[in-house]
């Protein structure tokens, strides 16, 4: 008669082995009532079904499993701890630990302004000789643009002269400043004006100026340095270049006193009350330094120098004025410059072949406001010089040298 499974019993010898150490012949006998027990779930047609519930419960033990392994990894307020996995750590004493970053709140004075990179910087331009434009944006200063392209302030205000006057407090939004590509100075070329001694007045060479490939010169092209073959108001750059700052402070203001010609003539300025003063120091007022013709000789009428010259040589301010005589004179000195420079103080500058100032012109010491020539009572080109504080006229070598 056949052997009747009873689930107890089954249950019985199946859980026996559990209980106690495992041994061959407990493993033979489990596999066995493992054997028995599955003939009879197939038996009762249910073995499609354990088979799936098997899987599933096989899946479900996977998935567990994985969730609590990334758990100790990616859980956020869990950490692992790896210091106890260096083995250099005990190395590591001294060192001080850095609190977490949160951010550079812009200190005032120090930080650059979040503006001064809004357009191209030198890093962007396509040659390292091209000049970039910049608009100023509220919060800017000369300084801060100045940082943000590598340059020395001194730079933006030499290549921005009509529009910052030499004054960092002079910058506005809005306006639109040359960046150059180096430090320098921007400098307009003036007729007459000779290629050593600008290259001199800005400590730097000739060759400086003509080996910049943004200036388009070369030797053979210039010629003469004495009258370089430049076409007057080309631009110039010149790398390197440094100059004094010229204080325009005083552009518009109003006089302590008249500013009114001391000479008469068809080129009488009006009186003015407006423009900037001199210094009290003074320039050679051109290129060369002789005196020709007459010197200083009160005691036969001659109340000035002659400083000779070729015509066209560049005729300078000596210091800051107003114009308050630009024309010709019928007193001999033909076409006739006069400039006041406060406290009373006017110098002439008489024979010029042209001249490119006008009334109430305000000019400023080395500025070129005409050329040598030879009109009026004059034997040969030269620039007759004076200088009057009032009625008296006083000896020029006490101001120029």
């Amino acid at each position: 008669m056949d052997e009747q499974f009873t689930p107890r019993d089954e249950r019985d010898q199946f859980e026996d082995p559990l209980l106690k150490n495992p041994t061959p012949e407990d493993s033979t006998q489990l596999f066995q009532l493992w054997d028995r027990f599955w003939a009879y779930i197939t038996k009762l047609g249910m073995g499609n079904i354990a088979l799936r519930a098997g899987s599933a419960l096989v899946t479900v033990s996977m998935i567990g499993l994985v969730i609590w392994v990334m758990k100790g990894f990616f859980i956020p307020g869990e950490k692992t701890d790896l210091s106890a996995s260096l083995p250099e750590a005990a190395a590591l004493e001294g060192l001080v630990e850095l609190p977490s970053y949160e951010g550079v709140a812009p200190v005032e004075g120090l930080s650059p302004s979040a503006n001064t990179k809004n357009t191209a910087s030198i890093a962007d331009t396509t040659s390292r000789y091209d000049f970039v434009t910049y608009e100023v944006k509220t919060g800017d200063s000369v300084y801060s643009i100045a940082e943000s392209f590598g340059l020395e302030p001194a730079s933006l205000l030499w290549t921005n002269i009509d529009t910052l006057f030499d004054n960092p407090a002079f910058i506005l939004p809005g306006q639109v400043l040359n960046i150059p590509p180096v430090d320098g100075v921007l400098r307009a070329w003036v007729k007459g004006d000779g290629l050593n001694p600008v290259a001199e007045f800005y400590s730097v060479t000739p060759e400086d100026i003509i080996n910049w490939p943004g200036n388009n010169l070369t030797v053979e092209t210039i010629g003469d340095f004495t009258n370089p073959n430049i076409q007057e108001g080309t631009k110039l750059f010149i790398p390197g270049g440094t100059r004094p700052f010229i204080d325009k402070l005083a552009i518009i203001f109003e006089r302590e006193t008249t500013a009114e010609s001391l000479i008469w003539g068809e080129g009488k300025c009006a009186p003015t009350n407006l423009g900037p003063v001199g210094v009290g120091i003074y320039v050679w007022p051109t290129t060369e330094t002789r005196i020709s013709g007459f010197e200083w000789a009160p005691d036969v009428g001659h109340y000035g120098v002659d400083i000779g010259g070729k015509s066209g040589n560049p005729i300078y301010t000596v210091d800051n004025g107003v114009v308050v005589y630009a024309g010709w004179s019928n007193w001999g000195y033909g076409n006739v410059i006069a400039i006041d420079h406060g406290d009373g103080l006017q110098t002439l500058y008489a024979h010029l072949d042209s001249f490119n100032v006008s009334c109430g012109d305000f000019v400023y010491q080395g500025d070129t406001i005409g050329f040598m020539g030879s009109t009026g009572n004059s034997s040969g080109p030269h620039l007759h010089f004076e200088i009057r504080k009032g009625l008296t006229r006083l000896n020029p070598h006490n101001y120029i040298g």
